[in-house]
């Protein structure tokens, strides 16, 4: 291929090709080393990952920091400050979920933990469905409970049409579905789904994780009985999660855990619980990374449009240019879909995923992620190895000089192949020998907490 159908893949780009971020994120100006020597400034397509900090939100927790201390119980100063700052980041987080007056919050640590609490409270009984494109979070917890999987179909109007089939001839309690694929980006017809699964009696939770980074979504809106999503995703990441959604459920299920805070009255042989959300929120709540996730929804809120607008040009761009590299090719789990937030997988053809992601870590500076992105069943379903593909994501801080960067990286791999030399330690690949200096504080070498990415 012709290199001169891309730039040069270094990090000065034409003005023309930069444009100033949507929102100022912590390590924007992160610079980190080469194997070929030198430094580059970070290229962050990793987003659907985990996302890093809002500058607002970072600032927001320096600020409060000093008043930490015990929530709803303390009489003191400080105990008072921080249990108002945790209720109100769960009005925020209501809010953002545009929920219903009587909807409940309960925070939690992250979108995995919101899926296993709901799970212990569906119904005795009670059916639970999922499509088998689901990330792992949204499969797993249901097993044990009456999970039923809907096969992919070949059109995203498949699943639609085989849901109508699968609820009128065995009804269920509830329908598990994500917004937005985590391996394609590909946005799912929410309002639809949840008019059919309430037509048969289904409630239906939507795992936003993906979602709720990028678009907007209402719980009164969209009619949807239950939302989750995670702060690490939402340019809060100080683990904490969030599951909203109605409190019958809620408070007839057991305790997600069993312990301090979630009781009205304990004796000798018997416990009275409290009702949700205190009932799932045993022990000294995530202060910091409740408020931090309220203070990231706050400020997504007045982002969405711009960000939506911003994110399906870098989409176009990375896709079009995909195009033009001998051998890359861009998925889709259906052909039909429309619209799709900024999550785009691939492959190179003659290269293994996990050694195209470390060659643009290596020798060019960009983060990306590799594998079947814990969807295995979906990745499946693309065709794909046990290598899986090659993710790129875009967050409020990416720009057209970030994609330009990775198509040019790759243009370079299909021409030359990697400048250095890789071999697989603990599951992962490494340049050998890897001349990059690691910060002075990392307790031990990369290598030695490296793992295949699933």
């Amino acid at each position: 291929m012709n290199r001169t159908a891309h730039r040069a893949p270094a990090e000065e780009q034409s003005p023309a090709r930069s444009r100033t971020p949507l929102a100022e994120v912590v390590g924007a100006d992160l610079r980190v080393p080469l194997v070929q020597g030198g430094s580059v400034r970070y290229a962050n397509l990793d987003h659907a990952a985990s996302t890093p900090a809002l500058r607002a939100v970072a600032d927001h927790l320096a600020e409060i920091t000093p008043y930490y201390s015990s929530t709803h119980r303390g009489a003191g100063y400080a105990s008072q400050v921080t249990t108002a700052l945790y209720e109100g980041a769960r009005a925020t987080a209501a809010r953002f979920a545009g929920a219903r007056p009587d909807d409940v919050v309960v925070f939690t640590r992250n979108t995995t933990d919101s899926l296993n609490l709901l799970a212990g409270c569906v119904p005795e009984g009670g059916r639970v469905l999922v499509l088998d494109t689901e990330h792992h979070a949204n499969l797993l917890p249901w097993r044990a409970r009456g999970h039923s999987a809907l096969p992919a179909a070949p059109t995203l109007a498949g699943p639609v049409e085989a849901l109508e089939r699968e609820l009128a001839g065995r009804p269920a309690a509830l329908l598990a579905v994500a917004g937005a694929s985590n391996v394609t980006g590909e946005v799912l017809p929410v309002d639809e789904l949840v008019r059919i699964a309430h037509r048969h009696g289904a409630r239906v939770v939507v795992d936003a994780a993906q979602l709720a980074p990028h678009r907007p979504f209402g719980l009164a809106s969209s009619g949807a009985d239950y939302l989750v999503f995670s702060g690490h995703k939402t340019y809060a990441p100080y683990g904490a999660g969030v599951l909203v959604g109605r409190r019958d459920w809620l408070d007839a299920a057991p305790p997600h855990l069993a312990g301090g805070g979630a009781v009205r009255e304990v004796t000798g042989s018997s416990v009275r619980w409290a009702d949700a959300p205190e009932r799932h929120e045993a022990g000294s709540p995530n202060v910091l990374g409740a408020v931090a996730l309220a203070r990231a929804c706050e400020v997504l809120t007045g982002l969405f449009p711009a960000a939506e607008a911003r994110e399906a040009e870098l989409r176009a761009q990375l896709v079009a240019g995909l195009e033009r590299v001998p051998g890359a090719r861009a998925h889709r789990l259906w052909p039909d879909s429309r619209d799709a937030i900024g999550v785009v997988a691939f492959d190179v053809a003659g290269h293994d995923s996990g050694l195209v992601a470390a060659y643009l870590s290596a020798e060019h500076g960009i983060g990306v992620r590799d594998g079947r992105f814990c969807a295995h069943p979906a990745v499946a379903r693309l065709g794909l190895p046990r290598a899986g593909a090659v993710r790129a994501s875009f967050g409020l801080g990416s720009c057209p000089a970030d994609v330009d960067r990775l198509l040019d990286a790759l243009a370079l791999l299909v021409e030359r192949g990697p400048s250095a030399r890789y071999e697989l330690v603990a599951g992962r690949h490494v340049p050998v020998p890897d001349p990059r200096p690691l910060p002075t504080w990392l307790p031990v070498g990369i290598a030695a907490v490296a793992r295949p990415c699933v």
